[in-house]
């Protein structure tokens, strides 16, 4: 199956089929197998996926023709790494809730919101790109309305008001660039081939950038983020972190760099500064970290900044890694999450410095922990090292001193998380971890596919990196280098 129009479809009628789901039980194994079925048919798109620089399984049709609107899809070598993401993540999500308590309105908006990841994904036209980038935020919100902690209200209105300002910028461009287009379409390649002049690209730039930017987030557009994972429920933080942050540095890669070059000229150093700050500023502050979760989200934003950093190096080892650790990062960071999940509902907080000890009563959750710490840090033969390799070269490649800066991530990364490591699983039993009990069955499965990807992407990324390779090569080519300087 090669139809990248059913594989949008799915999660949106599994979502409408779970409206009317009453039992929870029912919901948890409809949304499942819902997840499952989207896997196998992106599973099914991979084999068929020839590796070059071509838009494969495309799809369009005509949705608003008097307006040049068409739903147009397809997928190339940097999309199909984010829609494998989704599509792997979102089962693994959906299985870690099983241990609370949510009804089938629950799964019903992480359904619909991969539905919209998707399309951000896959999306060949402007408009329908911007529809799946607000169609992906409905859902998040209402799962982080309804689900969150005490102060959810404020911190989500915040979160809300931060990324629909950046979509109305990002809006105003699309809008303005479809009027200049010869047949007033929204098509990636009509954009594409505009040549605007440096003037106009500088502020379309700005405009896509700042949305983008909001999404990731970059410094300074980030103080919505560590609030907002914090108080989200569990899933939902999965969701952002793991997959929604990806649609920014997508949106980099695919539309504000190709799009604006001349733009990328004058402000792409710019932007990377920012990153590199943003990598330096998020890793201090998450040294002085006690709730863990926070601790985390800190650490999202410095690994982040560097995949910015490596996107604005324009080059082909900085872009590459980029898409592959997009992928290594999702994959971390909801094992990350989901491992605090469980000790929080276990010992009853996130404060690290009330833990200790916990390997002892729960060897198997201690493994597990360790390897996708090891992950997160870029241990060698683990997913993180690739993409972080990859990263600092091609950064490297830029400047100097940007790689240094950098390259802070991976020590400061190690100090924290291992800190984080040691305080919650070492040293001895307390009051609080007296009673932990190991992982359930449950657990154990989201836990073994995390680490099974950590492992086995480190050992061996050839297939990802294969994946991206020409499509990568061909925009870098393309679009051309001396825009990055």
């Amino acid at each position: 199956m090669d139809n990248l129009f059913i594989l949008l479809l799915l999660p949106v009628l599994g979502a409408l089929a779970l409206v009317f789901v009453q039992h929870e039980k029912a919901a948890k194994q409809l949304a499942l197998i819902v997840s499952l079925v989207s896997l196998g048919l992106t599973v099914s798109l991979l084999t068929r996926f020839v590796p070059d620089a071509s838009m494969q399984f495309v799809q369009r049709f005509d949705w608003i023709p008097s307006l040049g609107i068409h739903f147009h899809l397809g997928v190339d070598g940097i999309s199909l790494p984010l829609v494998l993401l989704t599509n792997v993540l979102v089962p693994l999500i959906i299985l870690s809730a099983f241990s609370h308590s949510y009804k089938s309105n629950f799964y019903a908006l992480v359904l619909f919101m991969q539905a919209g990841l998707l399309l951000v994904f896959t999306a060949l036209d402007a408009f329908v790109f911007y529809v799946g980038w607000e169609i992906a935020l409905i859902p998040i919100y209402f799962i982080c309305a309804l689900w969150g902690g005490e102060d959810r209200i404020r911190i989500n209105l915040k979160f809300f008001i931060y990324t629909f300002f950046g979509s109305l910028l990002m809006l105003t461009a699309i809008i303005y660039l479809h009027l200049q287009t010869p047949a007033n379409d929204y098509e990636l390649t009509s954009f594409y081939q505009l040549g605007l002049e440096s003037g106009v690209q500088r502020w379309v730039f700005w405009a896509f950038f700042i949305a983008f930017a909001i999404k990731m987030p970059i410094f300074p557009f980030h103080t919505w983020q560590p609030d907002t994972y914090t108080n989200a429920p569990t899933a939902g933080t999965m969701l952002l972190s793991g997959i929604m942050l990806k649609m920014g540095v997508y949106g980099l890669i695919r539309w504000l760099i190709p799009i604006a070059p001349l733009g990328f000229a004058a402000y792409g150093q710019l932007a990377l500064v920012l990153c590199i700050i943003g990598v330096v500023y998020a890793s201090i502050i998450a040294f002085k970290q006690r709730d863990a979760k926070r601790l985390i989200a800190y650490s999202s934003i410095a690994h982040v900044g560097l995949i910015g950093a490596g996107v604005f190096a324009w080059n082909i080892q900085g872009v590459q890694g980029a898409i592959i650790q997009m992928v290594n990062h999702g994959i971390s960071v909801v094992g990350l999450f989901f491992v605090l999940d469980i000790v929080e509902r276990r010992v009853g907080s996130r404060d690290i410095t009330l833990m200790g000890g916990i390997a002892k009563p729960a060897p198997a959750l201690a493994i597990a922990f360790l390897v996708i710490v090891m992950g997160a840090v870029g241990l060698p033969l683990t997913n993180g090292f690739i993409g972080e390799f990859l990263l600092l070269m091609g950064i490297y490649e830029y400047g100097l001193w940007y790689a240094v800066f950098g390259g802070l991530t991976l020590i400061f990364g190690a100090v924290y998380l291992l800190r984080l490591y040691q305080k919650v699983m070492l040293g001895e039993v307390n009051e609080q971890t007296a009673g932990f009990v190991d992982i359930t069955r449950t657990e154990w499965l989201v836990l073994a596919a995390v680490v099974v990807l950590v492992v086995g992407i480190g050992v061996y990324p050839k297939p990802l990196l294969n994946l991206s390779e020409a499509a990568v090569t061909n925009l870098i080519n393309g679009i051309g280098q001396t825009a990055n300087r």
